[in-house]
């Protein structure tokens, strides 16, 4: 009985640490109804868990945003044919992202067609 109790107490405690976890990788940010197409340069890919990011600048209207792309896990785009290598800064792509809510410039991956006309994700 005493063992029992003391598991209840262990969960009852851990349980407050959870909730951050599943909020963490929450996607209620990037609106999912909309596929925004940017034409960049690759600044920086970083390969990292929990999530890969790409930076990138892209044009427009002649002036240059900076913009920052959300992926999920390096494991996750590995199966998907992603390497540690497939992006380098100065690779001239085209980036499929879902967009911030906010309007700010980011957004979530949805696929990118690389210089050579291959391509990863979902793409169109």
């Amino acid at each position: 009985m005493k063992s029992s109790r003391k598991l209840l107490a262990a969960a009852l405690l851990l349980a407050p640490l959870a909730i951050p976890a599943s909020a963490h990788h929450s996607y209620a940010m990037f609106d999912q109804s909309k596929t925004v197409v940017l034409d960049a340069q690759v600044t920086r890919f970083k390969w990292q868990n929990p999530h890969a990011f790409i930076e990138a600048n892209v044009n427009a209207n002649g002036q240059t945003e900076k913009w920052a792309i959300e992926m999920t896990s390096p494991n996750n785009l590995a199966q998907e044919g992603w390497k540690r290598t497939t992006l380098k800064p100065g690779d001239k792509v085209r980036i499929y992202v879902h967009p911030l809510r906010s309007g700010a410039k980011g957004g979530s991956y949805a696929g990118v067609r690389l210089a050579d006309g291959s391509t990863l994700g979902q793409v169109g």
